[in-house]
């Protein structure tokens, strides 16, 4: 079987069977996978909590365009307005935009605008905002459509590409780095938040959001966390000993269950 690394000491030593699925659970997008059989299952490490996708099934097109075309189709635009207009105790953005911008004025000491790379940045919901604050933000998608409505419909630069091949000395140095709900869906997190180090300016930080396992889990294998994208949940700890093998630091790491009842663990890193 097939597991995704975390590059986790324990080496796997300590892993249980915990959900295993033989068809898509309700509510999962339903992705072509090219007439493979669903099967797929999540193991949990006893130690630190993790939880580690583990299945034969090639996901590798999953976040081409088929991701776009099956999560959006031809509604990009519609899906960010309806999003942007839902009013703040139902947004988990308006959550995530008080959050970043709070921690930073704590840790910058001052609220001047500041330069912001968001990593996955999809439909731009959070830069959109993060940008009526003042920042100066910057998306980076690995599809070319999501980086086109950034720029026509957000308003703010953004690239095509893959994050981990991206050359830091074409786009600079960033104060704010975020990761909202993406470090889930690649393989080696770990390499993704090494990274960013190359791009983070001095003082700066990186935020991050992912699924909660332990939370979702009390809730049952039905959660959207565990969904087939993800092929990693994580737990406080897990989440703590990723940020510390990538040489960062951990400043805060909170759990919580957002506006739209997603189970999720943020956490603000610095250098």
């Amino acid at each position: 079987m097939v597991k995704p690394t975390l590059h986790c000491p324990c080496e796997g030593r300590y892993l249980e069977r915990a959900f295993q699925y033989d068809a898509p659970p309700a509510g999962e997008t339903a992705f072509d996978l090219g007439g493979q059989v669903y099967n797929r299952v999540y193991d949990r490490c006893s130690l630190c909590g993790h939880w580690f996708a583990s299945h034969t099934m090639n996901l590798d097109g999953l976040y081409g365009g088929a991701y776009v075309d099956n999560t959006y189709g031809n509604r990009l635009r519609e899906t960010f307005e309806r999003i942007i207009a839902l009013p703040p105790d139902q947004s988990d953005n308006t959550g995530r935009v008080n959050r970043v911008t709070g921690f930073a004025t704590r840790h910058f000491g001052h609220s001047n605008p500041l330069r912001l790379l968001d990593v996955g940045s999809g439909l731009g919901v959070f830069p959109y905002v993060m940008k009526q604050r003042g920042w100066y933000c910057t998306a980076l998608d690995p599809d070319p459509r999501s980086a086109q409505h950034a720029r026509d419909v957000v308003g703010i630069d953004a690239a095509t590409g893959d994050f981990m091949a991206l050359e830091a000395n074409k786009v600079g140095r960033f104060d704010v780095i975020t990761f909202n709900k993406v470090l889930e869906h690649v393989e080696d997190p770990l390499a993704m938040l090494k990274r960013s180090r190359e791009f983070l300016a001095p003082g700066g930080f990186v935020y991050v959001e992912l699924p909660d396992g332990e939370a979702a889990a009390q809730a049952g294998a039905h959660r959207e966390e565990f969904f087939i994208e993800h092929h990693h949940v994580f737990s406080v700890a897990s989440l703590s000993a990723l940020v510390s093998r990538s040489q960062l630091s951990v400043a805060l790491i909170e759990s919580l269950q957002e506006a739209s009842k997603k189970y999720t663990l943020i956490s603000f890193i610095v250098s």
